[in-house]
């Protein structure tokens, strides 16, 4: 069979509810290596949160983090890797906009650098962060920021989402591209204008010499779309968004029941047995 690029998503695909990767999912992918696919990781998360994940697969391959806007190879710093952090200033206008709507916390990413602007322990807790660690930041992002940031996160009261995702539609469209994470956070994810999972996924094709026709990319939610409709074979898990499974070429098991190792032991007959 002609070599393969398998794309994973990480939360809602890759990792259960609890955020492990099971035994199943994991023998899979140790199988498609092993036959002389490619495996790469292509999440919204940040390296520092990813990088756990990419050990344990024993990865040694590139990897997309913040939804295209940091695409580079973990291992090998020669690696022609590629950061497009939005304008500070487009940042800052986000900012104040949030201020006035009262919402409830705001995060911007510099890298691995992380900006809150007031403390808040869930969200430490759901990032998995200590106050203490290094790379966190607490204050005020109109004093605190001054770097380009990698990301913005918005964390807003649930009423807020449609509206603040229709300000910055109308104020920013040309600039930014947002997401929304799932339930129950309802976090809006910011990027710079242009960037997706799809197009971490074109730079690492390329670099392997594997046809777009080849790419096998799996996902669940919104920032999803663009690498689900590009990958020849784009895979929509169980538990996925519906705007997301009209446009997958297939739809498989939810990440709680080991869907990428049943879709990858039937598509690339894999010689390993799935169970």
């Amino acid at each position: 069979m002609e070599k393969h690029l398998i794309a994973l998503d990480l939360d809602g695909t890759l990792l259960t509810d609890d955020k492990h990767i099971s035994e199943k999912n994991k023998r899979a992918i140790e199988a498609a290596i092993q036959a002389g696919h490619v495996v790469v990781i292509a999440t919204g998360r940040p390296h520092r949160a990813s990088l756990a994940y990419y050990h344990e697969l024993g990865l040694t391959t590139p990897m997309v983090n913040f939804n295209g806007a940091l695409i580079h190879h973990p291992d090998d710093k020669k690696w022609d890797a590629v950061h497009s952090p939005m304008p500070i200033r487009t940042a800052r206008k986000i900012v104040d906009t949030c201020h006035k709507l009262d919402v409830k916390n705001i995060i911007a990413e510099v890298m691995d650098d992380v900006y809150i602007d007031r403390f808040d322990q869930y969200l430490l807790d759901l990032f998995h962060l200590e106050e203490e660690d290094d790379p966190i930041k607490v204050g005020s992002l109109t004093q605190m920021l001054e770097d380009d940031p990698t990301s913005l996160l918005i964390y807003p009261h649930e009423n807020q989402v449609a509206s603040i995702r229709e300000t910055l539609e109308k104020e920013h469209a040309e600039i930014i591209e947002h997401r929304r994470w799932g339930a129950p956070y309802h976090i809006i994810e910011i990027i710079r204008k242009g960037l997706s999972k799809a197009v971490g996924l074109q730079k690492i094709s390329h670099y392997y010499g594997i046809p777009q026709k080849n790419i096998i990319a799996f996902g669940d939610e919104d920032n999803d779309l663009e690498m689900i409709e590009y990958a020849g074979a784009g895979v929509a898990m169980g538990n996925a968004i519906a705007p997301l499974k009209e446009i997958a070429d297939y739809t498989t098991g939810s990440n709680m029941e080991d869907g990428i190792a049943s879709f990858l032991h039937s598509y690339l007959k894999l010689e390993v047995p799935a169970n």
